[in-house]
């Protein structure tokens, strides 16, 4: 039987203060009252404009069951929850629980608050710990991304969401996918866990574990993360972005390759800047080239590497030593442009061509561009080439003011020394054994080598000298004036172009290493209330588990 709701009204006013002090869900305006006593025999019927209420909480729908005695809700039709101004949820099916306060809305659900709206199939709403969960798929949109992802949780004292699974976050600039993410909607503050991506026009990002400001376009990554762009791709422990200055920098471990010079610079502090085509490196910074089948080793307290893939220009400084196989040297600066196939070496250089050292004030490499082979060597002011006797203990030397050597194959085959030449050198015969010491000056010379020893000398305009026999040349004269043996500072391996206070601090650096990943490391500086929150994604992590 139906009867006018007004007419009952008296009767819900009668148990008003009852049910308030019981804290039961109270009707407040309904158009029609009703008992099915077949299908629910112990709920009221209420149909028509529908609103009840229950502490600070309102629902209207156009259809209700209110179970009195176990004060629960079943709601059909337009469904609508209102919670204060925090929270606006609608569907078009809901039960409420008015003893745990526990909402589930299913049917095209939109929950809304005042910075975003979340839409699933299914909404489970705890006001106890203002906590929000689905299991089923969900779409949240704010003013700057929209994130979909197969589970999450929102809690709505800290305006914060967890996702699970298939998490996706996109807005005008980048697309973030991962599937464990907790963003904080009111500063835009993601944090990723786990295998995540960060993908826009200008780059692709990669981590573990890591920060991103959605806002500001500022990010930090601390675990196996990496930034691509363009042909570069940087990798480090600890990965710092701006997105705004196209800016990125790497601590401890740092890697930097570039897919197009076939190159690789290596550091434990590396800074990019995008825009200006430029990368640093310090802190036992390391240059990789590969020329054709060996690799080049550059090494030096900084390393800069600038202009476009076909114009690169390193420059290290100080403390410089490079090695490859066949060629090694050391100096204060080095710089070597990729346009010109020219490398400078500066400040007391020394350089190893196999067995030969050579020294001056200023050296110059001049590769092929076309073949990518070294072409040629200028030593200007001051040169001097020495190396040991095959088998005495002395040392051929030559000595003038500038040289001019040829390559092939990477190996020095000939070599012309101009200007005030003097030459000191042991000759052998086919047999090894001593001929004599030969002792000259001349304007210049030309000598030709063979698999990197002397083979030939030709001496130039007003030669003089002579052979001596080694017991008529004293020891004291078998060196030229401003000869020096730098053997020792050889740098004979790739390990060799550290000096001994940069081994120091690799040692540090795997140490430090080592401990950071016996311990938990948190994405950026983390704020008292951020770690308030923390706790509190603890104990809704496992109240949404027991739930699943």
């Amino acid at each position: 039987m139906k009867t006018k709701f007004f007419v009952l009204l008296s009767l819900f006013c009668l148990h008003f203060v009852t049910a308030q002090q019981k804290k039961e869900i109270f009707v407040e305006y309904a158009e029609f009252f009703d008992v099915d006593e077949i299908q629910f025999p112990d709920a009221i019927l209420l149909t028509g404009n529908v609103r009840v209420s229950h502490e600070g909480a309102i629902l209207f729908c156009n259809k209700a069951y209110l179970f009195k005695k176990e004060n629960y809700l079943k709601a059909f039709g337009e469904v609508r929850m209102v919670q204060g101004d925090t929270i606006t949820m609608t569907s078009t099916y809901a039960e409420y629980n008015g003893e745990n306060k526990l909402a589930y809305a299913s049917g095209n659900v939109i929950m809304t608050s005042p910075s975003s709206t979340l839409k699933s199939e299914v909404v489970h709403f705890d006001r106890n710990s203002q906590l929000a969960y689905y299991t089923t798929g969900g779409t949240i949109n704010d003013k700057e991304n929209v994130l979909t992802s197969q589970a999450g949780t929102y809690v709505v004292q800290n305006k914060m969401y967890q996702f699970r699974k298939a998490v996706t976050i996109t807005n005008p600039k980048t697309v973030i996918k991962t599937n464990h993410l907790d963003y904080y909607e009111n500063v835009g503050h993601a944090y990723l866990f786990g295998p995540s991506t960060i993908t826009s026009k200008e780059n692709y990002i990669y981590t573990e574990k890591g920060f991103y400001d959605t806002k500001k376009n500022l990010a930090h990554f601390v675990k196996n993360s990496y930034i691509k762009y363009n042909n570069r791709r940087i990798e480090g422990d600890s990965l710092y972005y701006d997105r705004n200055k196209d800016f990125a920098s790497a601590t401890r471990n740092v890697k930097i390759t570039d897919s197009i010079n076939n190159s690789i610079v290596k550091g434990h502090y590396g800074e990019i800047y995008k825009a200006k085509d430029s990368l640093m490196m310090t802190k036992r910074a390391v240059a990789m080239t590969l020329v054709e089948k060996d690799t080049l080793y550059i090494h030096g307290k900084r390393l800069i590497v600038t202009g476009k893939p076909e114009e690169r220009v390193i420059r290290s400084y100080p403390n410089v030593r490079f090695y490859k196989i066949d060629m090694s040297g050391k100096c204060d600066s080095l710089h070597s442009s990729e346009k010109t196939g020219l490398t400078k070496l500066m400040g007391n250089p020394v350089m190893w061509n196999y067995e030969n050292q050579m020294t001056g004030d200023l050296m110059h490499l001049i590769s092929n561009k076309e073949t990518e082979k070294l072409d040629s060597l200028k030593v200007l002011n001051n040169t001097f080439i020495a190396s040991k006797d095959t088998i005495g203990t002395g040392f051929n030397q030559v000595k003038g003011q500038n040289l001019y050597g040829k390559f092939r194959d990477n190996k020095l085959y000939e070599v012309d020394v101009v200007k005030n030449t003097e030459v000191i050198y042991y000759m052998r015969n086919d047999e090894q054994e001593l001929i004599g010491i030969n002792k000259s000056a001349s304007s210049s010379i030309n000598m030709t080598l063979d698999e990197n020893e002397i083979n030939s000398i030709t001496f130039f305009t007003k030669s003089e000298g002579e052979i001596y026999p080694e017991k008529d040349l004293p020891e004291n004269a078998r060196k030229l004036k401003g000869f020096i043996w730098r053997g020792e500072e050889r740098i004979r391996s790739k390990d060799d172009i550290f000096p001994p206070e940069e081994q120091e601090y690799e040692e540090q650096m795997k140490r430090e290493t080592q401990a950071d990943a016996k311990k938990e490391v948190v994405p950026m500086e983390v704020r008292k209330e951020t770690l308030e929150q923390l706790e509190l994604l603890k104990e809704v992590k496992k109240e949404v588990d027991s739930r699943s």
